[in-house]
């Protein structure tokens, strides 16, 4: 993937404003919805299991969030008809690990779904893997953490989740891991304060979909993409509080407003990131 990659993607959510379709938990709509109209896309939050087939048919992308387990009967629908329709679906697997029911619905979720794409921290990512309980929560468990040293580690797992689903895999953490069944990048930047706060990693997957959404045909760049614009939206907003001296809720609105007025310039000069050799 080359720097032009990611700039080709992120005019194109300018471009299109791509309408995308999120079933996500009641603790971050409001942020999903709030990014996505930051990145120049579009957001609709239909979620009934009456309307959501109807709702696929208007849109680029889908969305499914596991924090809305309770919603899993509108996902099963969503998700089905977006794969007759050809609309990419992207699924963020909050806590895929923590409960029997989070566990079930993900299982069935993989197994009657296509993904484009995966989203989710090393806890989430292994859960799925090797169908485990784990997880601290919706918050990645301590002994789950990927170091440098585990990078290599990280990459095979997200790789081999791919080679089973299909679907391109970002395990986010300090070290955002991108991958597919044929390579494996490595994205570092960001900031810690984006662990502090609720619904990053949500946001990130509504991006994810808005990025899917406008490069339907390229799932690995698009992917990449997106976590690149909210690590480097989060670097901004890092730079901001620290210059105010203020907390991780005004860190909040600073990392919307900085996916706000994110340019190609920055992305292209801004993005850290290597191709895994191993």
């Amino acid at each position: 993937m080359e720097r032009a990659d990611f700039a080709a993607c992120l005019q194109a959510v300018r471009e299109k404003a791509p309408l995308v379709q999120c079933i996500t938990n009641m603790v971050t709509v409001n942020d999903c919805a709030n990014v996505l109209l930051a990145a120049g896309a579009s957001a609709t939050m239909a979620h009934h299991p009456l309307e959501v087939a109807e709702a696929v048919a208007g849109v680029q992308a889908l969305v499914l969030n596991l924090g809305a387990v309770g919603d899993r009967e509108a996902m099963y629908i969503a998700g089905r008809e977006a794969n007759r329709l050809g609309v990419p679906v992207v699924f963020d697997p909050v806590a895929a690990g923590f409960t029997g029911l989070r566990r079930e619905t993900a299982r069935k979720l993989l197994e009657e779904i296509r993904f484009a794409v995966i989203r989710g921290n090393a806890s989430e990512i292994l859960a799925l893997a090797e169908d485990r309980e784990g997880g601290s929560g919706v918050d990645v468990a301590a002994a789950d953490t990927v170091t440098e040293s585990g990078l290599p580690r990280a990459a095979e797992l997200a790789q081999t989740l791919s080679r089973r689903t299909g679907a391109v895999v970002v395990l986010s953490g300090a070290v955002d891991v991108v991958a597919d069944g044929r390579q494996a990048l490595f994205l570092r930047n960001g900031s810690p304060t984006m662990a502090r706060i609720t619904g990053s990693g949500c946001m990130l997957s509504a991006l994810t979909g808005a990025f899917c959404g406008a490069c339907p045909d390229k799932p690995f760049e698009a992917a990449a993409t997106a976590a690149a614009s909210i690590a480097l939206a989060g670097e901004r907003a890092e730079e901001l509080r620290l210059q105010k001296g203020t907390g991780n809720a005004t860190f909040r609105i600073d990392l919307i407003d900085s996916v706000f007025n994110l340019t190609v310039e920055r992305l292209i000069q801004g993005v850290r990131y290597e191709i895994y050799q191993g």
